[in-house]
């Protein structure tokens, strides 16, 4: 039995997080952002690498930022003394020699409260991958997952004057994650996204679902009290002004409309206003239909060729943070490729991406990284993933661009695979039954055809294939889809090879141009004649970090981009597939 009185005892405890691993945030804890008022906490936080996890283990969150003089035992941590990071940012990028740092950090930032409104909330927009919250050295909640939003409320500890706030991050690669240890992109940790104070009245609007379908707009509102009360719905343009009663804090109303629909031709939107009480929130909204019919997709009843390009959120300097300059520049590559759509891989993008390609009129495959071979057995990764899904779809229901909610990525067909990966289609369709499931699928190399037994759980088949690069002979392609008729829409979710920018020779050489400008040219030439293939997204817009790759070409980086890692220096590629994407597509 561990001695509290003993002060060694922490060295002998390895049950030192059981005390932290609950309450957890998760999907249910969302609050829709619109309109609202925040107060960011962006900028400088003290930061200090935690290899051992001294911070739990010595409740070392729990000292007062008093100075050295007042302590009245020696500290191994000074958080309130450390040095200084930006948040949001990534903490291998703030120091050359914290590159390949995995581990826990613990961020430390004072804010000042004077108690205007009854609620305080805290967002973190993303921390990778666990994140736990401790006010006035307080523990308050755990969040797993690195690339979705959560929020926890500080209203009963916060208090007037200065606070203290500590979030713990930590990015360890474990088996039972989402991902799991093995995956083909770096590691990148910290708090990475926008990190916000949210004062909101006693009552508030805690959620908000629109869509349009069969000539009328639904709407699904919810309060943060289960009480009884009246919702006033306004949708300008169209000259909509209802009210919804609201009972037990839920509302639904349909409402008869005709708006001018969304696509990336016409990519209209409506600003929508929801008021409550005190509580007032907007929306910038697109409303638009999309199906499957037999082996076609339809927008709008028009049937739809997707052309896009998968992209990692990943840069030079910013690692995974971004800006609204560079989420720019990949919309305006993705423009100029000729594109429709981005696969946006393989995690939870910046919320902002979706927004954006709802204003341009690009189309979004959104994801989750059940990547490879994760833990399908284990009932708790199942959670994790399941919870990652609803925190993706909470957050981007009302995007219009966004038609795909994809659930995994080329994982192997097995028993356990099939029962997690069928009930995350499930969840998500009860979640948002407006949008397609898929999932980037491997061919079943025993008949030597696209099928899987997820397929019957999916709305589009994804096939990730790299005929002509890890399989040399594209003539396996052809016999791949001779073999094949799925009976829903294939949609080519990767497919390319590497090559060094400003490295060129024979097409028949690998790395070169050249070479990965062929497998292009090759690949959609066959496809084409391929009446169920509905869609080319190759892999990928621009070279990334992973670690995975070493050799002289790679360098630790992904060479499969279309564009440098510099995001400016287009390879041969990029114009070719730019001119076929621009001839109609005749399926």
């Amino acid at each position: 039995m561990i001695d509290p009185l003993d002060p060694f005892a922490h060295l002998h405890d390895e049950s030192y997080a059981d005390a932290y691993e609950t309450p957890r945030a998760d999907h249910r804890g969302l609050i829709a952002m619109g309109g609202r008022s925040r107060i960011s906490l962006n900028g400088p936080w003290h930061f200090t690498r935690d290899l051992f996890d001294e911070g739990l283990r010595q409740k070392l969150f729990a000292d007062p930022p008093t100075p050295p003089a007042e302590w009245r035992k020696p500290r191994d941590f000074d958080e309130w003394a450390a040095e200084e990071i930006t948040v949001p940012g990534c903490w291998n990028l703030a120091r050359p020699e914290w590159l390949m740092f995995e581990g826990a950090g613990w961020y430390a930032r004072r804010f000042d409260w004077q108690g205007e409104t009854p609620r305080l909330f805290l967002r973190v927009g993303a921390a990778n991958y666990a994140a736990r919250v401790f006010l006035n050295g307080r523990f308050l909640t755990l969040h797993l997952g690195g690339s979705t939003p959560f929020f926890v409320e500080l209203s009963a500890h916060v208090r007037r004057g200065e606070n203290h706030l500590l979030i713990q991050v930590e990015n360890r690669r474990r088996p039972d994650r989402v991902p799991m240890h093995h995956f083909d992109w770096f590691n990148y940790g910290g708090l990475y996204r926008e990190v916000d104070l949210l004062p909101l009245p006693a009552v508030f609007l805690r959620d908000l679902r629109i869509a349009w379908c069969d000539g009328a707009i639904t709407v699904e509102i919810a309060v943060s009290n289960p009480i009884a009360a009246m919702a006033r719905v306004s949708i300008p343009e169209l000259g909509i002004v209802q009210d919804v009663p609201i009972a037990n804090g839920h509302a639904n109303a349909k409402i008869a409309a005709h708006p001018d629909l969304w696509s990336p031709d016409t990519p209209h939107l409506y600003d929508v206003v929801v008021e409550c009480d005190e509580d007032r929130i907007t929306d910038r909204v697109g409303f638009r239909e999309i199906v499957v019919c037999g082996e076609d997709i339809l927008l709008n009843g028009t049937s739809i060729y997707l052309r896009g390009v998968c992209v990692h959120e990943d840069d030079v300097e910013l690692g995974k943070s971004t800006s609204e300059a560079d989420l720019r520049r990949r919309v305006a590559h993705a423009k100029e490729l000729g594109c429709n759509l981005l696969r946006l891989a393989h995690y939870p993008h910046h919320e902002r991406m979706a927004e954006i390609a709802d204003e341009v009129g690009l189309l979004l495959w959104e994801e989750i990284p059940v990547y490879w071979a994760i833990d399908f057995a284990n009932p708790a990764t199942y959670a994790d993933a399941e919870n990652q899904l609803l925190e993706l779809i909470a957050r981007d229901r009302n995007r219009a661009s966004v038609i795909i909610w994809g659930v995994g990525n080329e994982n192997a067909d097995t028993n356990a695979r099939f029962f997690f990966m069928s009930r995350l289609a499930e969840a998500a369709r009860r979640a948002d039954p407006t949008r397609l499931i898929s999932a980037a699928c491997l061919i079943n190399r025993q008949t030597f055809k696209i099928e899987d037994r997820l397929a019957d759980c999916l709305d589009i088949v994804g096939l990730n294939e790299y005929f002509g690069w890890y399989e040399p002979d594209m003539s396996l392609l052809e016999r791949l889809l001779t073999n094949s008729r799925p009976g829903k829409p294939v949609v080519i979710s990767e497919t390319g090879g590497d090559a060094l920018a400003g490295h060129h020779g024979p097409a028949t050489e690998l790395f070169t141009e050249e070479k990965q400008a062929d497998i292009h040219s090759q690949q959609l030439a066959i496809l084409d004649r391929v009446p169920y293939v509905r869609g080319y997204i190759p892999w990928v817009l621009y070279d990334y970090r992973t670690e995975r790759r070493q050799t002289r070409f790679q360098r630790g980086y992904n060479r499969k981009g279309l564009i440098a890692e510099d995001k400016a220096t287009k390879k041969l590629a990029f114009h070719v597939l730019a001119e076929q994407f621009a001839k109609p597509h005749d399926g």
